[in-house]
């Protein structure tokens, strides 16, 4: 956790840590951060892009609550854009494995394999995201 309560990014904006550190300026005692707490932070550090970080808390959350979709996914997604691809690709298969027809997985997947320097396989990825697409618009964020 950030130690400087008043800490804010280059923007102006607070860091991600500052709220969450608000939040436990007036309890009594320690307690332990819950899932869902640890679930927020992480996606304050993702916005924040300090994915590095958020991938940290996401593992984590992954471990504890497995059958969710949402925190693998951007799980996956810290480490895409933390150039981390290999624990990237795990992730995703492990989504599209369980969610097959997730066309965002599909996507990520295709670009991670690109990233890679696997293009071939990543083309089949691309398409069978697109075929899951429905018409939305297909960008990497």
């Amino acid at each position: 956790m950030i130690d400087n309560f008043n800490s804010y990014q280059p923007d102006g904006e607070p860091t991600a840590d500052r709220w969450v550190t608000a939040l436990s300026l007036f309890d009594d005692k320690e307690r332990e951060e819950t899932t869902a707490e640890r679930w927020e932070r992480a996606g304050l550090y993702f916005e924040a892009k300090q994915y590095a970080e958020a991938a940290r808390l996401l593992v984590q959350v992954v471990e504890e609550a497995p059958e969710q979709t949402a925190p693998r996914l951007l799980l996956a997604r810290a480490y895409y854009h933390s150039a981390q691809l290999g624990r990237a690709e795990e992730q995703l298969r492990e989504v599209i494995a369980r969610d097959p027809v997730e066309h965002y997985a599909h996507l990520m997947l295709g670009r991670t394999l690109q990233r890679q320097g696997r293009a071939e396989e990543a083309g089949t990825w691309l398409r069978m995201a697109e075929a899951f697409s429905t018409g939305q618009a297909l960008e990497l964020d």
